[in-house]
């Protein structure tokens, strides 16, 4: 994931006219922390928090318990969350955060000093004016509350706004739980309008229906008729109908707990899904889904990258040669980060917005860069990813289309 996060800042740079120097700068990282957090039972747990560049503001970016974290995910992460809030020119800088452990295997106790440890190791490098943290793979409000609260015992800071991803009644926006999801459907439907499909019935299937994939697929069937789920897979298997699947149903059966190996429909793999025959297909699982190991099994013309990193660099030049449209992450997966500027903007002016009010901006600030995305696209020939970072360099450098 790093090296393909650089390859693409230096392809876009290199596009723009910049010269080597400015292409190091871009992908200098300007501080990294490394530490090891010992939890009360003996366990010993790497953590890491990447801070890779703020000159448009705050670091921003999430921290994930994983136990495949480590520090080169951490940093590709920080440079794609640099480029994400500056392709959506947001006042945000970009940092990402991440503790090597399976937190399934803690209890709650546990849990707890480990998201609260996480933060006295990091109170000197985070607040509201400095890194604004949030929620990831494997950690929720829930966290993020004990992460505030945690660092309002250790600053006296009585904002709310040094973390955002927080439950409502802790200050939290409303929206949040949907915003990536929505925010991706947001993207998808401006692509096909400029593609002339928006009226045509297409087929997708989503790989990964977690909270992202789950909403953008209840979003979808609330407000776009003409895309039907047909697949959908969570980390053990996956379901098909090609007459189409309900997202309200499937939504309810993974909020009860349920596992889609129990749920009565075709069961097909996570990688069958990627091949299958199907116009849109929605990456929202982990990264590196789509490599050279599997490029050529997907048949999809539309690729959304709801994930980080979802494509890796060799499938993306297979896949775009071979005509394939692929939605970037930094610009398909921002609804979040978008939100999350929302929420901190709504702490730090004593502010709480309806949701009403929180997805009409989502959409402002995601229609605004799409129409940005695709006229540049046009113009300079060059694929959606090519000019979501594109995009996002001329912000930072302050270079006029």
């Amino acid at each position: 994931m790093l090296d393909t996060a650089k390859a693409l800042v230096k392809s876009a740079a290199q596009k723009l006219g910049l010269s080597q120097a400015e292409i190091d700068q871009l992908l200098t990282i300007n501080k990294e922390h490394q530490f090891e957090i010992e939890l009360s039972e003996g366990q010993r747990l790497q953590a890491y928090r990447v801070q890779h560049n703020n000159q448009r503001g705050p670091y921003k970016g999430g921290i994930r318990f994983h136990p495949e974290v480590d520090f080169d995910e951490v940093r590709a992460l920080a440079i794609l969350m640099t480029m994400k809030t500056a392709a959506l020119d947001l006042p945000l800088g970009g940092s990402k955060g991440g503790v090597v452990v399976d937190p399934r295997k803690l209890n709650t106790a546990a849990l707890e000093q480990l998201s609260r440890e996480y933060v006295r190791h990091l109170k000197d490098y985070i607040g509201p004016d400095k890194d604004i943290p949030a929620p990831d793979v494997n950690t929720n409000s829930t966290i993020i509350d004990w992460m505030v609260d945690e660092y309002s015992v250790l600053t006296d800071d009585v904002s709310r706004a040094s973390f955002t991803g927080k439950s409502v009644a802790k200050g939290g926006s409303l929206g949040r739980d949907a915003a990536t999801g929505r925010g991706g459907l947001i993207a998808l439907t401006e692509l096909l309008r400029h593609q002339g499909l928006e009226k045509k019935k297409l087929t997708y299937a989503v790989q990964g229906f977690g909270n992202v994939g789950s909403f953008f697929t209840l979003v979808a069937s609330q407000s776009h008729s003409k895309l039907v789920l047909v697949a959908a897979s969570d980390s053990g298997s996956g379901i098909y109908n090609e007459k189409g699947l309900n997202a309200e149903d499937l939504s309810k059966f993974k909020a009860a707990g349920g596992r889609f190996k129990d749920y009565a429909s075709k069961q097909i793999s996570n990688e069958q899904l990627i091949g299958l025959d199907v116009d849109v297909l929605i990456l929202a699982a982990l990264g590196d889904a789509v490599t050279e190991r599997n490029v050529d099994n997907v048949k999809a013309k539309i690729i959304v990258e709801l994930a980080n990193g979802p494509v890796n660099e060799a499938a993306y030049e297979k896949l775009t040669r071979g005509g394939c449209v692929i939605l970037p992450d930094i610009i398909a997966n921002a609804g979040g980060v978008v939100v999350s500027y929302l929420e901190w903007f709504q702490n730090m002016h004593g502010e709480n917005w309806n949701e009403a009010k929180v997805n009409a901006e989502l959409k402002k600030y995601m229609t605004k860069a799409m129409l940005k995305l695709l006229k540049l696209s046009d113009q300079k020939h060059v694929s959606l990813t090519e000019a979501a970072f594109m995009l996002a360099i001329m912000h930072l450098k302050d270079i006029k289309n």
